[in-house]
């Protein structure tokens, strides 16, 4: 498995997600997880509100695997708070963050996270709260590395000016349909389109790149918000054509493909796996060893509808 920069070191290019584990019996995690490290994975994505009730996913995902201390220690346990959807809100308060992380340790069985993310920003959020947790959560050995999810260039230097340990990883929607994080950006300063338009105040995988801030691509074969996974999706039959041609070429599946789109870039990125499918995920994973060449990727790029100025 390849593997890009995280922090001070380094994690494989794809991991997987355990958003969709809550309905699943002790022996499909179990099958799912063997599955995942088969394939190089060693990383482990959860989130406080993954389950459809606080810490679900992270107790199934404990609960089934039963993991010994010499195997938690081979593994990268990452975690998400922030979203309180009984309440309608978000919340990075000191209170939140602190209680969360205790409420995802006990349900992940774990003394410590290595990674914790704060999930979508908040919009009152107070930067030396947020860093008074992470102080406390950092010294008290309860979370190794920190980082977001959905945040733009300027609510990271917002909490850059409080928090004081480096923002490992963003974690974004991101997928070769879901693009704009890369299709705004070649399409700048024309005027009269679409893509060209600048969210979230732009350049935002260029930031990233300059802060050394992993970008964690979050639904990576979805193509949106609106018709599902585009993989052999009647919707996207030209795209489809050339995921299956260049599948074929490198003698691998569609959805390795999909992965390997976004593994190319040279930004380090890391691909979000939200299948249960064991054989899926080892489909998928193969795709972080494809390395596409740079006719083979703006073919890609330009197939899913991208406009190619």
């Amino acid at each position: 498995m390849k593997t890009v920069p995280f922090g001070s070191t380094t994690a494989p290019a794809v991991i997987a997600g355990m958003m969709r584990i809550h309905d699943k019996d002790d022996a499909h995690v179990r099958t799912l997880y063997a599955a995942a490290r088969d394939a190089g994975i060693d990383f482990f994505d959860h989130a406080d509100i993954y389950g459809g009730s606080m810490h679900h996913c992270e107790a199934r995902f404990a609960d089934a695997l039963q993991l010994s201390a010499s195997e938690r220690d081979e593994i990268v346990l990452q975690t998400k708070c922030g979203i309180v959807p009984a309440q309608g809100m978000f919340d990075f308060s000191y209170e939140h963050i602190v209680g969360q992380v205790e409420g995802s340790l006990a349900a992940l069985r774990t003394d410590r996270l290595d990674v914790l993310l704060l999930h979508r920003p908040d919009i009152l959020v107070e930067p030396d709260e947020v860093a008074r947790a992470f102080d406390d959560l950092e010294a008290a050995g309860k979370v190794k590395a920190f980082g977001v999810s959905n945040h733009t260039p300027r609510q990271i230097d917002l909490l850059r000016t409080a928090v004081r340990q480096p923002l490992v990883a963003n974690q974004l929607q991101l997928s070769l349909t879901h693009a704009p994080l890369l299709a705004q950006p070649v399409a700048a300063n024309m005027a009269g389109h679409e893509q060209s338009v600048v969210r979230d105040g732009g350049g935002l995988v260029e930031y990233c790149r300059i802060n050394g801030i992993t970008i964690q691509a979050w639904s990576p074969f979805q193509d949106g918000f609106s018709h599902g996974v585009f993989l052999g999706n009647p919707e996207y039959p030209q795209l489809n054509a050339v995921i299956d041609r260049l599948a074929a070429a490198h003698g691998v599946t569609p959805i390795a493909i999909a992965t390997a789109w976004i593994a190319r870039h040279p930004a380090g990125m890391q691909v979000v796996l939200g299948t249960t499918t064991p054989q899926r995920v080892q489909d998928a994973a193969a795709g972080a060893d494809v390395v596409l060449t740079r006719p083979e990727w703006y073919e890609l790029f330009r197939a899913a509808g991208h406009l190619l100025p």
